[in-house]
């Protein structure tokens, strides 16, 4: 039997499902909440934040220069404009949970 599952997709409806279960809020609170918690981590990196959420994984923004690029297609050199970029680093833990499924 193959121990790999399908990957689906978690919905902001489905992490307020789990908080109405868990904690009793209503539906309309859950979703609330969980707008709450998703803008205010919007509004962190808009602002220029990394943003930690420990056990989980960090969002981290950088800078990039500009630099030039080439398309692989022509092989033409096109610049490539200076932007920010934002990554996600997964905690150790997240990682150990991931890997051993």
């Amino acid at each position: 039997m193959d121990m790999m599952r399908s990957v689906g997709t978690l919905t902001r409806a489905d992490l307020a499902d789990t908080i109405n279960r868990k904690m009793g809020l209503s539906r309309s609170d859950s979703l609330d909440l969980v707008e709450a918690i998703l803008r205010h981590i919007c509004d962190a990196l808009s602002d220029g934040e990394n943003v930690k959420i420990s056990g989980f994984g960090s969002f981290v923004l950088r800078d990039k220069k500009e630099r030039v690029g080439r398309n692989p297609k022509t092989g033409v050199e096109v610049p490539i404009t200076p932007r920010r970029v934002m990554t996600f680093r997964a905690s150790q833990l997240l990682k150990e949970r991931i890997a051993n499924g």
